[in-house]
């Protein structure tokens, strides 16, 4: 099975967890078996590769997701990387070559593009095999998936299908409706259109050879950003003829708020948090190192990280991005390929930032032209290079690097350090690469 994973999105609504480095998907608050965290990515992944561990999954993101995709799901992970974001049409149609000319993936066989972070269980993704079942038999162009309706939601388009039967000839589609219009395509028989559908491949493909001139996946890569931004529901979908529709009964959720996002949280907190007695539906996700005590409230959801703090009545946050569009943000926290870092401080002349590097991972090796850094270990092993020269480094060590001067720090164990840049001019544009050879 060929799985596509669309991850895009800046998640302005689940801020301040969420920025434009950091997606939704990105978020750690799912309990595992072991007791420890995981995002909506690495979730989706896991139950993808347990469902068929032979599963060709290739994630389909901007170059600002590429580090925290390495990070929570391993270097391995196949990448389709858009260099500038052009909507889902352009997006699917670089993966699907990106599949065919890099994986060698065949013109006959079949492809499954899903959202990258849908709350969901086995059965979905039992479902998606079916849907590539479906297409390759050849009977429609396009096999969408339609999620039986549990309300008459306003967040979604909606497939009207001409029959009851499990998959059927689509009759229509509808837009993103109000509620009373909603009730009427639900009467009707109406599907949600959750954007998960299959296709052979080189149905897309030819596709995007009619609408987009390029030769192969190296030419459509490089004349990216001069495409039009449209949707695939707009550039294809809703132009095809011969299209199907398949149903799905279980559980599907787009944790897209605060509101639907603590809904699906095993507890009522994650991090250091306190609740009394009289609290009731209430749920705090905290990334500070401080508590947070809530006491009396109903229906609320706080949640504290380095980028601010949200305290809002769980409907109302649903309503939070005009106001997070006001706010000047400085990132304050990032996963990296390498690890992850996070600000702690910033004065004038000075910013100081909390670095940790995972076990044999290290930094570019890298120099700035305006800034000096010290780095000051405090726990972990790992080695520094300073201009070419080696040290092993430990607990307690501190490293010194003068504007100009070539570093990097590899991680032996897990290396945590504090990292401080001094100058008048810090900047993250304020870098330049080096090969370790030169």
């Amino acid at each position: 099975m060929n799985i596509v994973l669309l991850s895009g999105g800046s998640g302005k609504r689940l801020w301040p967890l969420s920025n434009d480095i950091r997606s939704k998907q990105f978020i750690k608050i799912f309990k595992t078996e072991d007791g420890a965290y995981e995002s909506m990515v690495q979730r989706v992944y896991r139950q993808l590769k347990k469902v068929d561990s032979e599963v060709n999954i290739t994630i389909a993101t901007s170059r600002t997701q590429i580090s925290a995709l390495h990070n929570q799901l391993g270097e391995g992970v196949s990448i389709s990387l858009e260099p500038c974001r052009r909507d889902t049409f352009p997006a699917i149609a670089l993966a699907t070559a990106y599949l065919h000319d890099i994986q060698g993936v065949s013109e006959e066989e079949s492809v499954v593009v899903c959202p990258v972070d849908p709350y969901v269980e086995e059965d979905y993704f039992e479902a998606l095999k079916r849907l590539g079942d479906q297409a390759d038999k050849g009977e429609a162009n396009l096999v969408l998936m339609g999620i039986e309706p549990t309300y008459p939601s306003e967040k979604y388009g909606y497939i009207i299908p001409q029959s009851k039967d499990s998959v059927s000839r689509v009759s229509t589609f509808k837009e993103k409706p109000d509620a009373e219009t909603a009730k009427s395509y639900i009467s009707q028989g109406a599907l949600w259109n959750g954007g998960v559908f299959a296709y052979k491949l080189k149905y897309v493909l030819n596709k995007a050879h009619e609408l987009i001139d390029f030769t192969d996946y190296q030419d459509l890569f490089s004349r990216y950003g001069t495409l039009e931004k449209i949707s695939f529901d707009y550039a294809v979908v809703e132009k095809e003829k011969e299209i199907q529709v398949m149903r799905f009964k279980g559980q599907w959720k787009d944790l897209g708020t605060w509101n639907t996002l603590t809904e699906a949280m095993e507890e009522a907190s994650v991090g250091e948090a306190i609740m009394n007695e009289n609290c009731r539906n209430v749920h705090i996700i905290n990334e500070l190192n401080v508590p947070v005590l809530a006491m009396g409230l109903e229906d609320v959801v706080i949640s504290a990280s380095p980028e601010g703090i949200l305290v809002s009545d769980k409907e109302q946050s649903s309503y939070i991005k005009p106001f997070v569009d006001r706010i000047d943000q400085q990132i304050m926290f990032a996963e990296k390929s390498w690890g992850s870092f996070r600000v702690l401080d910033i004065e004038d002349e000075s910013l100081t930032i909390k670095v940790t590097l995972n076990p044999g991972h290290r930094m570019n090796y890298h120099s700035h032209r305006n800034r000096n850094e010290v780095w000051v270990v405090i726990s972990g092993t790992g080695r520094t290079i300073v201009d070419g020269m080696e040290q092993e480094v430990c607990a307690g060590d501190v490293i010194t690097m003068q504007a100009g001067c070539r570093h990097t720090v590899v991680a032996c164990t897990e290396l945590k350090l504090i990292e401080v840049q001094l100058g008048k001019e810090i900047s993250v544009h304020d870098k330049q690469k080096f090969s370790l050879e030169a």
